[in-house]
């Protein structure tokens, strides 16, 4: 077939290990990207992250001899066009499984088939296809472990990368398009650069990730299982979320690399990697869960919603330490450290009552690896109504989870540096040092570093009393 094709691409924004792309062969090819408005729109920090990746591919797509389209709208009006513009008989694109993609992609499907063109939908963006692991009897899995039991078992044999093409074939007839900057993904004044320090942290798009891919191998694999729980080491963990959310690298590309190097990490490693499957086979079967809690005892929960409190919490400014770290580093970079989100966000839906909802919105503003299926699920899993969920009468101290974890404070003093003088013992017990420590680290609880704004023991009480609330509803 020489007939041109369409690459739509989504999130899957790269050339290497792309089986859309490598379907179209040699064909003539149009590369389109199509921002698209509705449920669940990138928010800030995602957006920033994908200018820049649109950039890289952009320029990647130019140096093998074809350009990247960039347009805005609804794919299911803009894709017959470009057929019928360029004769393309196929779009090709990666296989999404966010409940309004997957509705905007079966539409597509029946816009492009009436006028006699097909969409061919590609496995880029996981290991496995979400629909096609079943349990023994034939349902979607609800726990992780055994989920886990069964991909590990599915992947034997997996193909390895697709490398990338050398030279592309460019479809011809295309109309123009939009300039990138016309998308209107950065900050722009009068609103202040808040991803001025981004740019120090990350280096999006597919350059990027195979970088930062290297480096950990290099440097952290043999030390995951140990340092990925400690957020006071630099890049203990991959730093590769935000890459594989926008697909600049594949996890197929992410699992045979690790395999091939070995180390003492691995197997933990690809235990992570597989908590992302897991997620987004959630997603596939539960497409409610981002607003929906997939326990339904939990839609009679008594929040206690408190704008204050929630604005103290994404301040960084609770008195808790290690939470106030981790969200002064959520600011700063668009990322935080796993362990210390879980943290965090105990202490916002738990001893503070706040909805997991709107702790949900607020992480998917502003971490630059916003996924639709790791966030929802992570945060029903902190507030114990999400599948697999922690017991909900897991409630994390943020003072001794500091303290376990970030048992020197180096993690603390980074990204709460009024705390730097503090000695070792009190740096998560900030509240209650001698005034002695306190004057001769030159902090004045209050002012110069906020007391916490909840009573731990009365919190976790309070918590428990509304859970045993719900219960009591459920058996009634």
């Amino acid at each position: 077939m020489s007939d041109p094709a369409i690459l739509w691409y989504r999130q899957d924004l790269r050339l290497a290990d792309n089986p859309a792309l490598a379907a179209i062969g040699d064909r003539p090819v149009l590369p389109v990207y199509i921002l698209e408005d509705g449920p669940w729109a990138p928010g800030g920090a995602a957006r920033w992250w994908l200018h820049h990746s649109l950039a890289a591919l952009s320029a990647s797509l130019a140096a093998a001899g074809t350009p990247l389209l960039i347009l805005r709208g609804d794919p299911r009006q803009i894709l017959p066009g470009l057929a019928d513009a360029t004769g393309a008989t196929e779009v090709h694109a990666d296989r999404r499984t966010e409940p309004a993609g997957r509705r905007c992609d079966a539409e597509t499907h029946v816009a492009l088939d009436a006028t006699g063109r097909r969409l061919v939908l590609h496995r880029t963006a996981l290991l496995h296809e979400p629909h096609l692991v079943r349990t023994g009897s034939g349902g979607p899995y609800g726990v992780y472990t055994p989920f886990s039991r069964a991909v590990f078992a599915l992947l034997d044999g997996l193909p390895p990368p697709i490398p990338a093409p050398t030279r592309l074939r460019p479809a011809t007839g295309a109309p123009a398009g939009l300039a990138l900057d016309a998308l209107g993904l950065l900050p722009k004044p009068p609103v202040p650069d808040w991803a001025a320090g981004f740019r120090d942290h990350w280096q999006p798009g597919e350059a990027g990730a195979a970088a930062r891919m290297a480096a950990f191998l290099e440097e952290g694999l043999d030390g995951y299982a140990a340092r990925r729980n400690d957020p006071g080491v630099i890049w203990g963990t991959s730093g590769l979320s935000p890459h594989l959310h926008l697909g600049e690298i594949s996890p197929r590309q992410v699992w045979h690399a690790a395999r091939d190097r070995g180390g003492r990490g691995l197997e933990t490693f690809l235990k992570e990697v597989l908590w992302r499957e897991f997620s987004h086979h959630l997603l596939w079967h539960r497409p409610e869960m981002p607003e929906t809690p997939l326990r339904p005892e939990f839609a009679a929960f008594p929040w206690r919603r408190d704008a204050a409190l929630l604005r103290a919490w994404q301040q960084g400014r609770t008195g808790f330490p290690i939470v106030d770290a981790g969200m002064r580093q959520l600011w700063q970079t668009g990322w935080m450290h796993n362990r210390v989100r879980m943290i965090a966000a105990s202490l916002l839906v738990k001893h503070l009552l706040q909805p997991w909802q709107d702790g949900e919105a607020w992480f998917w503003d502003t971490l630059v690896d916003a996924d639709l299926a790791a966030n929802s699920a992570s945060w029903q899993w902190v507030a114990g109504c999400g599948a697999d969920a922690a017991p909900y009468f897991r409630i994390f101290n943020p003072v001794l989870q500091g303290e376990k974890f970030d048992a020197n404070g180096a993690y603390v003093r980074r990204w709460c540096p009024e705390l730097a003088r503090l000695p070792d013992r009190w740096i998560h017990r900030v509240h209650e040092a001698p005034e002695i420590v306190l004057r001769g680290a030159g902090i004045v609880l209050g002012k110069t570093y906020p007391a916490p704004i909840v009573d731990l023991a009365e919190g976790r009480a309070r918590a428990l009393a509304a859970f045993a609330e719900i219960k009591g509803a459920d058996a009634a």
